[in-house]
């Protein structure tokens, strides 16, 4: 039997717009005109990021971090440990081939950005580079979630988005990450994993993703400062976390909501953007 739900739990749903939501906000600022939103290219760059991205990218984490997750209690509620299966690694194999044929039918330009996101994917999690226990690779690698998007704008307009918005885009990516390992702490310190946030402690890890977190919004009020303003509720957000004593574990749930309203409200203004150029 398939086990459908464990596969589901594995993709962590409640963070599949953190790759497919790039690709929409991309597409809203790339597309010159409401039909470029039908290609079909687009639309399979948007599904698989969705969905087989996530298979992959957990999954591979997942696989190597057996050992780190055995006494992680977050494993035991909103996530789930690795499982072996036949079920399993077809379900990893299919989301590959899947990788390997977006890649053949994307542009050459787009189909770099997909690269670098499939390689950083492995490189995150995998022997030998293994970002994920490298203090400040750990965090930096994880641009990765950015780059579905990078391609989509590329595919859309033969060009690279902004330069600031990229640079944007990866330090929020960047505060996202050390703060999401906040409540990873005590068990990656058992366990003998060194993070961003285990090398800085959680009092060190909020004033890191304060700072990356306010460069992002920086860089993006460099593109538009609206833009820079929406991303500006972040630094805010996490000095009001800091500030109060808030329980990281409890916050940190909070974001999935928070990031898919933010990322609504950047495509709203992509769209409104290329409806009145029209």
């Amino acid at each position: 039997m398939i086990p459908w739900r464990y596969l589901f739990t594995l993709s962590r749903p409640r963070f599949w717009f953190y790759l497919a939501g790039p690709v929409l906000v991309a597409a809203a600022f790339g597309a010159g005109k409401p039909v470029d939103l039908l290609d079909g290219r687009l639309i399979a760059l948007f599904l698989y990021s969705l969905l087989p991205a996530n298979v992959l990218l957990y999954g591979i984490n997942d696989r190597y971090d057996q050992d780190v997750d055995a006494a992680n209690p977050k494993k035991e509620e909103r996530e789930a440990r690795f499982k072996e299966g036949r079920a399993v690694w077809w379900a990893l194999g299919l989301s590959a081939a899947l990788s390997l044929a977006l890649l053949w039918a994307l542009p050459v330009g787009a189909r770099w950005w997909l690269v670098g996101f499939l390689l950083l994917a492995w490189g995150y999690s995998a022997p030998p580079l293994r970002f994920k226990a490298r203090p400040l690779w750990d965090s930096l690698s994880n641009g990765l979630y950015i780059l579905p998007g990078v391609a989509a704008y590329v595919l859309l307009r033969g060009e690279a988005p902004p330069a600031a918005a990229i640079l944007a885009g990866w330090l929020w990516t960047m505060a996202m990450h050390s703060f999401s390992a906040i409540p990873d702490i005590a068990p990656d310190r058992a366990a003998g994993i060194a993070t961003t946030a285990t090398w800085l402690g959680a009092r060190g890890t909020y004033g890191y993703c304060f700072l990356c977190w306010l460069g992002a919004a920086l860089a993006m009020a460099w593109v538009a400062w609206p833009l820079g303003l929406l991303l500006g509720v972040y630094p805010v957000l996490v000095a009001l976390i800091a500030l109060r004593g808030t329980d990281v574990h409890r916050a940190y749930w909070w974001f999935p909501a928070i990031n898919t309203g933010l990322g609504m409200a950047l495509t709203l203004a992509g769209l409104g953007r290329m409806v009145g150029a029209q």
